[in-house]
């Protein structure tokens, strides 16, 4: 095994050809695997078993990346670990599909001018990209997981091909152990900032966050803490009605919702008017209704009013690219729900992950 100055471990098979990112749960690298002749991605995690909310998070992830299996979910080929046994053992590294390029890069390319404001090539692929994002996260809806992260930096994609990533905050649906501390403050569902219950239609909010980003080519919602972000979402989709203030459990936090000024909601004709669009005359399916249509159905502060996945597959705005092999492809739960309410300790997770990165 080698290292570098990072002190990342790498099987000989692999030529690292330096490092592609670092974040919060982690760093990875761009390495040749010689044995396959391609290029993967080799993620080394950041403090995986630092405590038992970390442990299970490792545990978690491991588990969803060796379990899922669907083109639009970065697909997993090997975990490892340098430390030859248990008691030794402390770094957990995955392998995976390099893709090089992710919505963020392309959310910051510069304008084109016969391209108006569109930030994709033309509507045309926009939809398809979007159709794609649907199919994946209903794909870990499928599996009953609720992905907690979308952001443009965790969907990649090579030529027409998106890939979902970056599941270190990913949990089962029904999880006991539900935190607010997930998702980038920009994609962060209202009902997870107002600290109530939240399901799978907190990622419904954070796709229809990106939705408007890949047109508008700048954050919809970006707000200093978690009270301005509330304040920048009412300022564009209105106040809520009286029920659903009424519902928000937690007493300072209802009271500080009221506290705001009743603002009105802006039209979406508005927010997203036709000259953000590169409008595309070959098909009516790719028109400036459409897409506001569909993020007016997403961006909805109620989530039981927020449009569902499988029916935001069904939308006009995508539903020209629905192949039933991709949105129903075969899936199952691949996790316990139950088990996020254990209380195990650090070497309890610990055994459970070395049994399945050796």
């Amino acid at each position: 095994m080698s290292d570098n100055t990072e002190q990342v471990y790498y099987p000989s098979r692999y030529v690292i050809d330096g490092m592609v990112g670092s974040g919060k749960n982690g760093i990875v690298m761009k390495a040749w695997d010689t044995q396959t002749g391609q290029y993967v991605a080799i993620k080394k995690l950041k403090q995986p078993f630092e405590n038992p909310s970390f442990a299970r998070r490792t545990f978690r992830e491991l588990r969803f990346l060796k379990s899922i299996n669907h083109k639009n979910v970065i697909k997993l080929l090997d975990a490892y670990t340098p430390q030859n046994n248990f008691y030794e053992f402390r770094d957990v590294y995955y392998v995976m599909e390099f893709i090089n390029t992710n919505l963020s890069s392309e959310i910051s390319l510069p304008r084109h001018h016969d391209q108006l404001c569109c930030p994709l090539r033309d509507q045309e692929h926009l939809t398809f990209i979007m159709y794609q994002i649907l199919c994946g996260v209903n794909h870990l809806q499928k599996c009953k997981i609720m992905h907690r992260d979308l952001c443009p930096e965790n969907i990649c994609f090579s030529g027409k091909v998106v890939k979902i990533l970056g599941f270190g905050l990913a949990c089962p649906q029904n999880s006991v152990a539900l935190t607010g501390y997930v998702t980038g403050r920009p994609y962060r569902a209202p009902e997870i900032l107002l600290q109530t219950n939240y399901d799978e239609r907190a990622d419904v909010w954070s796709i229809g966050c990106i939705f408007a980003e890949l047109i508008k080519k700048h954050v919809m919602f970006l707000g200093q803490n978690h009270l301005n972000q509330w304040e920048k979402i009412i300022e564009c989709l209105g106040t809520p009605n009286s029920s659903f203030i009424e519902s928000i459990p937690n007493p300072s936090i209802n009271a500080m919702v009221r506290s705001f000024p009743i603002f009105p909601p802006k039209a979406w004709e508005n927010l997203f008017p036709d000259s953000l669009f590169f409008l595309d005359r070959r098909s009516n399916n790719f028109t400036a209704s459409n897409a506001r249509d569909l993020i007016s159905k997403m961006l909805v502060i109620d989530p039981n009013y927020r449009i569902s996945i499988q029916d935001a597959l069904k939308h006009p705005y995508v539903r020209l690219w629905r192949k039933e092999e991709e949105v129903n492809a075969p899936a199952m739960p691949i996790y316990d729900a139950k088990i996020d309410g254990v209380q195990y300790n650090v070497e309890t997770w610990k055994r459970k992950d070395f049994s399945k990165s050796v």
